[in-house]
């Protein structure tokens, strides 16, 4: 019997199957008392899912916007309003139009679940690397989740 595939080693054989596929942006939010709020550029990563895969971390999905210039315009929610306010404040970090940037994003410690642990969505369940895809759903191998989410995106299986 062979030893299942650690969170570690699943997640480098993303990597190399991921080379060629475009990667999305991270972006932080910057505050300071003489410039308005802005979202700024923090690297880049691989969006599967629930997971976003750096070139060395990887992180938890956060809020997934898109960057836009500031309009004036009227809203008929508050909520609405909010969300305006994000894109623009990505536009004002540096993003362009339409640029896709994942805010509030969270690191994963892949030690601790490869240890037996949880962080993030992973999981080690019954020695198995696990991922729970939504916040009320059961866990599934990370491997086949990784293999889904990775044809999705380059479209090659």
């Amino acid at each position: 019997m062979t030893a299942e595939p650690t969170s570690a080693a699943l997640i480098a054989q993303a990597r190399v199957a991921l080379a060629e596929a475009p990667v999305e942006a991270l972006g932080v939010e910057k505050t300071s008392r003489w410039r308005r709020p802005r979202i700024v550029r923090a690297g880049g990563a691989w969006h599967l899912g629930v997971l976003l895969i750096g070139s060395d971390a990887v992180f938890a999905t956060g809020e997934v916007l898109r960057a836009a210039a500031e309009v004036r315009r009227g809203y008929a929610a508050e909520s609405a309003r909010q969300r305006a306010e994000r894109r623009f404040a990505a536009a004002r970090g540096g993003f362009g139009e339409g640029e896709v940037v994942h805010v509030g994003w969270t690191p994963i410690d892949l030690a601790t679940v490869d240890a037996g642990g949880a962080s993030g969505p992973l999981a080690l369940v019954d020695g198995v690397s696990s991922v729970r895809w939504s916040a009320s759903g059961a866990y599934m191998p990370l491997g086949a989740y990784l293999r889904e989410r990775i044809t999705l995106l380059t479209g090659e299986g």
